[in-house]
């Protein structure tokens, strides 16, 4: 029988970072371990736990009814909150969106841990008024409750060809660093860490 890595007690005394999000954050088309999840799990080193109960094709609404088991499960400090793209893609209505992703907010925040929500933008498949409205509910809910917020964690990496996959969606391996990088720029403030 192999012995954990990490004892209980020790994974107690380190604050917890929870990513919560879809493909981009469960690193669909590469390897695990190639994602940003992983790369920020490395980068923060042992002071920090980090997990990801990321799953491809999540949606706000699918989202939120699995949060409060995953909350009970991890007891995070820290939550990085990635969903909606999937909602965006889907055309579902961005007043349903917003009012998911503000719930999970309360949720999180009622449990105690700080929520960090991660803006993503979508392409304008149907039109650039619904495009606008998506991308929209991410500062309206970071102004509302006064949270950090990043405004698209695919800055510099969604329009360049070499950082994507062939589905023009998914950010490539290359591609990682630069998303972590990204969200290095909200995250590191909060958690009393260099930028």
């Amino acid at each position: 029988m192999s012995t954990p890595l990490v004892h209980a007690e020790d994974e107690a005394d380190r604050p917890t970072v929870m990513v919560f999000g879809d493909s981009l954050s469960a690193a669909l088309g590469i390897e695990r371990e190639q994602g940003w999840v992983n790369l920020l799990s490395e980068r923060l080193g042992d002071e920090y736990r980090v997990v990801n109960p990321s799953i491809s094709g999540e949606t706000t609404a699918g989202g939120l009814e699995r949060l409060p088991a995953v909350l009970e499960r991890y007891r995070p400090d820290y939550v990085l909150l990635e969903l909606g793209g999937n909602d965006g893609l889907q055309g579902l209505p961005p007043r349903q969106m917003r009012a998911n992703l503000a719930r999970m907010i309360e949720l999180i925040r009622a449990e105690g841990a700080q929520v960090v929500l991660l803006g993503i933008m979508i392409p304008p498949n149907y039109g650039q008024p619904y495009a606008d409205a998506i991308a929209g509910v991410y500062p309206a809910l970071a102004q509302e409750y006064a949270i950090p917020y990043l405004p698209f964690l695919l800055e510099g990496v969604a329009l360049d060809n070499a950082l994507m996959q062939s589905d023009g969606i998914h950010p490539n391996a290359s591609a990682q660093p630069r998303l972590l990088d990204n969200l290095w720029q909200v995250l590191a403030p909060l958690l009393g860490e260099p930028s």
